[in-house]
């Protein structure tokens, strides 16, 4: 319940308050419950409201909270309501940024006599600042899809397609451990690099493409993210350019990392690189994003946020560059912000590696 604690110091919530959950992350981040349902707590009670599937899973993996289950006529609101009566709650919390209009009204109408007002992302902010234990899980995640990499590297080949590529990348890092994919890995291969979320396709790998590669394994909730370009034979000179400018600016940045460090000057320094190589408007996202249960998450490397990294941020550093008709690079390393800089959740190399 020390997370509960947390969370309910960082949202200000007193006697007579209490907070109503509905994301799946933060349900998981607050009580180890991975299942269906909704969430209530307060100060000194925490409560899993869900149905006859996943009672006896809340009761085991979240065994500091009751566990309530909904049935005919009486809904997850309707327990949330006899929670919250029983604890004398007036005012609670929810996340608006998750709850329909029309999940609202009814919350409205099954909870009466309490006002709501929103959570304003106080589970996102105590998640922001990962413990060492979440750390590891990261570390063995981000393990795992480089022990994956390793693996596929030397069976790749002209004619395979992106989507057998993409297929034998997801086998491989649930064969070595991954209890699931951290998202849809990304394969894109000569032209279509330069699609930065590009969907792996039919189209067949030939020499002299590069192929990048964005994928991550997941291990106890907590996701890896890492992008590795590699070469199918000799690439153009023009690709090599790209590939080095890339990988001065991801090595530059992930150096930058630090407590106390603006997240706005590491995604500035990025493009200052990539735009002075010649590149200007050829690298268009963001620099990078904290990662944990979530696969994004704040804060980001961006030029929309001035945040200030902490201790125990996790957060990648992925510069790319995308030239319509050409192709692209991206390298990215998944880092933990430490005491008196960062290290590097992945080891796979970063230097250009020509099949």
């Amino acid at each position: 319940m020390k997370r509960i604690e947390n969370m309910l110091n960082l949202a200000g919530v007193g006697a007579g308050e209490a907070v109503l959950i509905h994301k799946p992350s933060n349900i998981f981040y607050l009580s180890g419950y991975t299942g269906e349902g909704i969430l209530a707590a307060g100060r000194g009670f925490g409560a899993i409201i869900t149905d006859f599937r996943y009672t006896e899973q809340a009761e085991h993996q979240a065994p500091g909270f009751d566990v309530l289950m909904v049935s005919k006529g009486v809904s997850h609101p309707m327990l949330a309501a006899k929670v919250f009566a029983d604890h004398g709650v007036k005012s609670v919390l929810y996340e608006d940024d998750e709850v329909t209009v029309k999940a609202f009204e009814k919350l409205r109408q099954e909870i009466p006599g309490v006002e709501f007002s929103p959570l304003n992302g106080a589970p996102e902010k105590a998640r922001r600042i990962k413990d060492e234990g979440e750390i590891r899980l990261m570390e063995e995640a981000c393990d795992i899809s480089c022990r994956a990499l390793d693996a596929v590297l030397g069976k790749i080949k002209p004619g395979m397609t992106e989507k057998q590529l993409q297929l034998l990348l997801d086998y491989t890092m649930l064969e070595l451990g991954a209890d699931a994919l951290a998202f849809n890995t990304i394969v894109a291969s000569g032209v279509n690099g330069s699609l930065p979320h590009a969907i792996p396709s039919d189209k067949k790998l030939e020499i002299g493409e590069m192929i990048t590669m964005d994928f991550g394994a997941k291990k106890g909730g907590y996701c890896a993210d890492m992008t590795r370009t590699v070469a199918l034979g000799q690439p153009s000179a023009e690709m090599k350019k790209i590939y080095d400018t890339v990988l001065l600016a991801q090595e530059t940045c992930e150096a930058m990392l630090a407590p106390g460090k603006n997240c706005f000057d590491i995604d500035t320094e990025a493009h200052r690189i990539i735009d002075g190589a010649g590149y200007a408007g050829r690298f268009g996202h963001g620099l990078g994003h904290s990662v944990g249960i979530d696969i994004h998450e704040n804060p980001r490397l961006s030029q929309l946020c001035h945040d200030i990294l902490e201790c125990g941020t996790t957060i990648t550093v992925e510069p790319g560059i995308y030239v319509p008709g050409l192709g692209g690079v991206r390298i990215e390393n998944t880092c933990v912000v430490t005491e008196h800089g960062a290290r590097t959740l992945v080891h796979a190399q970063k230097a250009l590696l020509i099949l």
